[in-house]
């Protein structure tokens, strides 16, 4: 991503999402459920107008350390949240992977 463009993340509690805006645009979010002291991550999406750009990991890299500030759990349902996370072992005592899904440095789906 271009250094020249503002890009900032910013959590929607309404909506249960984070939202990465590019220049005070909306670009794209990461939508979450929720629970007992968890985020459950079920969704990642780049506008197709800002793709190609890096911006799906800023987005995720920057929602997770805000739920990390928070003490929230990070649950990972989201495939691309999980790949995400596989590559950055840094997080892995603020997550809690689902049934079914390999933790931090096993292999993939």
């Amino acid at each position: 991503m271009n250094d020249q463009h503002a890009i900032e993340v910013t959590r929607d509690a309404a909506g249960n999402r984070f939202v990465i805006r590019v220049d005070g645009h909306p670009a794209g979010f990461a939508q979450y459920r929720p629970g007992d002291g968890s985020y459950d991550f079920t969704h990642t999406e780049i506008d197709p107008a800002f793709t190609e750009r890096g911006l799906g990991s800023v987005l995720v890299e920057r929602a997770l350390e805000q739920t990390r500030e928070l003490g929230v759990t990070i649950v990972p349902h989201c495939p691309f949240v999980a790949g995400w996370l596989r590559k950055h072992p840094e997080f892995v005592a603020s997550v809690t992977w689902p049934e079914g899904r390999a933790p931090i440095g096993e292999t993939g789906f």
